[in-house]
């Protein structure tokens, strides 16, 4: 991979609010990956970007922003997605040969682990995601994609591919200023046990999905 800053004038990257840190090879069971770290210069939170391939901002680069996971990534819960998709992003980069994987340290749609967990023992009681966020205290949504928009151009791309269901990271991408020239879908088959939540962020918060049932 080239310089994954040499796209960015020194005066562009002075206005960025992160900064990368570090950059290693890290080989994968589905191949092998650059792994580049971030943090940011006005929160403490970190950015890990998995990138693949020649990054030029003048060909459209297939990316995905994924917000962490504890439960679905780690220990291969059945209440959500977001594990098999992640491990289908890296297969699709790794088949296109090139692209970009931002994971970005928001657990729970950004109320953290802990509230992660409370959201779930109030869905245990009959609650839907939303209603849960909603009865602890929190928005539907908490988190926000610029940095992750930061991270993207730091490295080099321009043009995007998003690996998406979620019509606001598409807006978010394009209100930073990337040139959103594709939505690649990114559905995994619906288990028994994560059809509600799917039918949720379907129903009440518009993500591209078909659901044709359970698998």
């Amino acid at each position: 991979m080239k310089d994954t800053l040499q796209f960015e004038s020194s005066r562009a990257t002075a206005s960025f609010t992160v900064k990368k840190e570090a950059e290693a090879n890290l080989p994968t069971e589905f191949g092998p990956f650059q792994i580049v770290g971030f943090r940011s210069t006005n929160s403490n939170e970190e950015f890990v970007a998995l990138v693949k391939g020649e990054i030029e901002p003048e060909k459209p680069t297939l990316i995905r922003i994924h917000s962490q996971c504890l439960t679905g990534d780690v220990f291969h819960s059945l209440k959500c997605d977001c594990g098999p998709q992640l491990q289908r992003a890296m297969e699709m980069v790794q088949e296109e040969g090139r692209g970009i994987i931002v994971y970005q340290h928001q657990e729970g749609r950004g109320i953290g682990i802990v509230n992660k967990i409370k959201a779930y023992a109030l869905q245990d009681e009959g609650a839907d995601t939303i209603e849960a966020n909603l009865r602890l205290g929190f928005g539907i949504d908490e988190r926000e994609y610029h940095q992750c928009a930061e991270v993207i151009k730091l490295l080099g791309a321009r043009k995007v591919r998003l690996m998406s269901n979620n019509p606001d990271k598409l807006r978010a991408l394009r209100d930073a200023g990337l040139d959103v020239v594709e939505r690649v879908p990114l559905e995994i088959k619906a288990k028994e046990q994560s059809f509600k939540y799917l039918t949720t962020k379907k129903e009440k918060m518009g993500h591209l999905l078909r659901l044709n049932g359970i698998f």
